[in-house]
This record gives C-alpha cells, sequence and structure tokens, in this order.
C-alpha cells in the first residue's frame, strides 16, 4: 500500500469564467448578471482534492506570458504542488467561459485552448518529464490533452497506473486509442455514450458493455444526482449520491469526485470504497461556492458517513 501517493498530473489549468444571467435570459441582448472568475482545469480541480486527501503532487501544464498566467502560477503554488508548467510568453493563457441561465444551466461555453493543442505533445517529450514519472505512483491527466500527447504519456508511464478525466463529449474520444492501458476514466453519461459509440437513450449496462468494447477495463459514470455506475474486473456496481444538505454550486464536482477516488485508490482501496471517497467529495464540493472545496477531516468524516455502500448491478 502507499501511504503517500505521488502523483505527476498532466493537463488543464487554467482561467475559468462562470457568468449567471440574474433573470430570464434574452438573447442577442445585454442581460444583467454576475461574472466570478477562478483557476480551474480538470486535472488541476481534481489534484487539489487529491492533495487534500493526502497525496503529493507534481503538475505539468502549460500556460502563456499575461498577467492570467500569474494567477495560475499562485494557484499551484497555493495548492502546494509543484508546478512544471511550460510558460510561452508570446501565446495567451488557455480559458474557459461559461455563461449560465438562472437555473444553472449552460447557455454556452468559449474554450480557448489553442496553446494546449499547439505545446502538450512536445512537453510531454521534456526529460524532467522522464525524471519526475520515476519517481511517482500514479499518473492523472485529462482530455484536454491531444491524442498524440495521451499516447506519449501512456508509453512513458511504462505500467503505472494512469487516471483520466473526459472533459467534455467531444475530447472524450481523444482517450480511445489508450483505453486499454487507463487505469480509470472519470466522465459524465453524455461523454460515456460518446466514448462508447452509442445514442442518449442507452441503458447504464449498455454503456459500459460500449465502454468494454471499445477496451476500457475500468470507469466510473456519473449522473448528476442520480446512481451513479462503476465498473472494473470484479463487475459493475452503482451507488447512488445522498442529497446534499444545501446546494450552493455544482461546479467542480466531478472533479472532486475524482481526486478523492484516485487519492483513495493509491492508498490500495477497491474503486467501491474509493468511489465513496469520491461521492463524499463531490458532495461537499456542492455544498461549497468554490470549485475546489477546503474541508476538515471531520468535515470529509461527516460527508462519507451519508454516502450509502455500492450496490452490485447484474
Amino acid at each position: 500500500m502507499v501511504k503517500s501517493p505521488r502523483i505527476l498530473a498532466v493537463g488543464g489549468a487554467h482561467i475559468d469564467r462562470r457568468g449567471q444571467v440574474s433573470g430570464a435570459y434574452v438573447p442577442a441582448a445585454s442581460n444583467p448578471g454576475t461574472m466570478r472568475e477562478d483557476v480551474g482545469g480538470g486535472v488541476f480541480n481534481a489534484l487539489r482534492t487529491a492533495v487534500r486527501r493526502g497525496a503529493s503532487a507534481s503538475l505539468l501544464s502549460v500556460r502563456g506570458g499575461d498577467a492570467a498566467a500569474d494567477t495560475v502560477s499562485r494557484a499551484i503554488a497555493k495548492a502546494g504542488i509543484v508546478d512544471l508548467s511550460a510558460v510561452f510568453l508570446d501565446r495567451t493563457t488557455p480559458s474557459y467561459t461559461a455563461l449560465i441561465d438562472s437555473e444553472g444551466e449552460l447557455i454556452v461555453g468559449f474554450a480557448d485552448m489553442a496553446l494546449y493543442e499547439l505545446a502538450f505533445p512536445k512537453q510531454v517529450r521534456r526529460s524532467k518529464v522522464r525524471e519526475v514519472l520515476a519517481a511517482a505512483d500514479a499518473v492523472f491527466c485529462d482530455a484536454n490533452l491531444p491524442t498524440a500527447a495521451l499516447e506519449r504519456l501512456v508509453t512513458l508511464a511504462a505500467g503505472k497506473p494512469v487516471f483520466a478525466i473526459a472533459i467534455s463529449p467531444a475530447k472524450i474520444v481523444r482517450l480511445r486509442p489508450v483505453l486499454g492501458n487507463l487505469a480509470v476514466v472519470f466522465m459524465n453519461l453524455r461523454e460515456a455514450t460518446a466514448l462508447a459509440g452509442l445514442d442518449g437513450a442507452a441503458s447504464g449496462q449498455d454503456i459500459v458493455d460500449g465502454l468494454k468494447r471499445a477496451g476500457l477495463k475500468s470507469g466510473v459514470v456519473t449522473a448528476g444526482g442520480a446512481s451513479m455506475l462503476g465498473f472494473d474486473e470484479a463487475g459493475t456496481f452503482s451507488i447512488l449520491p445522498p442529497t446534499p444538505r444545501k446546494v450552493t454550486d455544482v461546479t467542480g464536482a466531478g472533479d472532486a469526485l475524482a481526486g478523492a477516488t484516485v487519492a483513495a485508490s493509491l492508498r490500495g482501496m477497491p474503486l467501491r470504497a474509493s468511489l465513496r471517497e469520491g461521492i463524499a467529495a463531490a458532495t461537499l464540493a456542492i455544498e461549497s461556492a468554490d470549485a475546489v472545496p477546503d474541508f476538515t477531516a471531520a468535515d470529509f468524516a461527516e460527508a462519507l458517513a451519508l454516502v450509502p455502500d455500492a450496490q452490485e448491478v447484474a
């Protein structure tokens, strides 16, 4: 068992902007609302939760030479994560801007992430990556990496567990060439159906069967407040998340789930038990105004006590 697992994370660490309309959304017009800006990115959000659950971590991302890059750099340092990121002074730091309605539903998302496409394949080949990988217990990545970078990363991992976050239905398909080499993929229903090549009417078991046919050995499929599915070599199971004590903001819940699940897995826990810890972290994220919730050990234990045991799916 790994006492304090060491993780090398590779993927998104960028500016997340979230604008929410105050009243009814009116297309092609000025809408009153609020705008919030944080540092986010799938693997960075998840990694911060993994660190809070006892892991030590390094992060390889890429950013530009603008003021946003300084904001990202400070957030990585504040999280206690070793920053291996490359800086491109003549480029813009990646960002994601989401506009949502008063009910929290997405109106439109705008991703300015060209630097990821350009830079990640070369950065994964850096000699420093090999050195850090040699000392790491696992790799944590997201589908912000283009396929060429993912393939290189899996090769360099040389059999160490590689965990991945889907990011979006459009990006999860980048994982297809490396599915057989991944320890666990974290995805929602839309992402899972895209990866499995199915339509939205597919049942949970159909999706799991499709993911297995695509080469994935183990995965987690979330479904908002409905039962989430997990599968591995021991079979398929479901866990119904508890109802949050309050719903403040669902942003980052899936990333928190992934981070806590990975941390638990690297402490030697089976996926069924690890995912309960992930659900506890996701619940705390939903109850928090921050995408990455700040919690004490007592807070976590209280949330975990509300998570039911996994149920086997026939």
